[in-house]
């Protein structure tokens, strides 16, 4: 087990990390974000999945948040960032790397407004058994 989480941990960290939900977890998710695991393991606390998260243009993650910290490399694409007052928290281009936060104080959207799939590596960090997201409500502001 702990060569399987080393090998996960360096292929996290070679390929740059990863971001996002199964068919988009969030209030609504756009058609086509895609969520695929590429490895998981769990502790007797917390369980790590790394995933490759495709975002076509367009499309949002919806507004979620997580119980564990995501730590997100892109791969592929810009990444507009918003939080829940719909301010902008930052904008990813491919080859950055992000870090998001747990708890429903940091609901966020994820959008790709460019012409090509936004495509995220993230590794999560949950505790044992919690979603990947967690659904949000809409804030009901427009992010700019």
């Amino acid at each position: 087990m702990r060569k399987v989480l080393r090998a996960a941990a360096i292929g996290a960290v070679s390929a740059g990390l990863t971001l996002a939900p199964s068919v988009a977890q969030a209030t609504p998710g756009g058609p086509g974000v895609t969520g695929k695991t590429l490895a998981h393991w769990t502790t007797s606390r917390w369980d790590y999945s790394l995933r490759e998260i495709t975002i076509p243009p367009g499309q949002g993650t919806g507004w979620h948040y997580h119980d564990g910290y995501l730590y997100a490399y892109v791969k592929q694409g810009t990444l507009s960032h918003f939080n829940a007052t719909c301010a902008s928290d930052g904008v990813y281009e491919k080859g950055d790397y992000l870090k998001e936060p747990p708890g429903a104080e940091h609901v966020h959207i994820g959008q790709n407004r460019g012409a090509v799939n936004v495509v995220l590596e993230v590794l999560y960090v949950l505790p044992h058994g919690a979603p990947f997201a967690e659904d949000a409500p809409d804030p009901g502001c427009e992010p700019k």
